[in-house]
């Protein structure tokens, strides 16, 4: 595997934003579909129906159901391809590194779990790249000898 990413590389991908192009383009040029976790679908898929919540409370924050619909769509027409692959992680073994990592980075980083987990998770599955559009888990990320891209 070369390249594992972040719910920010998802969310760019899926749903316009500033560094939509570059996830876009990034994307487009990988030689071998993007590899995603049980984990990573989940925590994607609860932030765009999030943004549906408060939406609905604050039309100034969040988006609409048909963006989430549709951003949810375009993934699953990405899964049904194959250009989006779910791959088997052993999650005892992603809970022990992610651990490490929160022992050795988190008081002084300030790392949140699920960014932990998706580090220890593409350092189980041995991936070369993590993407990420994510400013903090980009550093734990290339402490932890990843190359991080876009």
């Amino acid at each position: 595997m070369n390249a594992f990413p972040d719910t920010s590389f998802l969310c760019a991908i899926y749903r316009r934003q500033d560094n939509s192009p570059a996830a876009a383009a990034y994307f487009k040029a990988m030689a071998e579909p993007l590899h995603v976790s049980g984990l990573l679908l989940y925590e994607f898929r609860q932030s765009v129906r999030f943004q549906v919540w408060l939406h609905s409370r604050d039309k100034t924050k969040g988006y609409p159901q048909a963006d989430c619909d549709r951003a949810l769509a375009d993934l699953q027409t990405d899964l049904d391809t194959g250009a989006v692959v779910l791959v088997t992680a052993e999650w005892a073994d992603v809970h022990g590194r992610a651990e490490v990592l929160s022992k050795r980075h988190t008081a002084a980083g300030g790392h949140r779990s699920l960014d932990v987990l998706h580090v220890a998770t593409a350092l189980h599955l041995k991936a070369r790249e993590f993407l990420t559009f994510d400013t903090n888990q980009r550093k734990l990320a290339i402490t932890e000898g990843l190359r991080v891209k876009p």
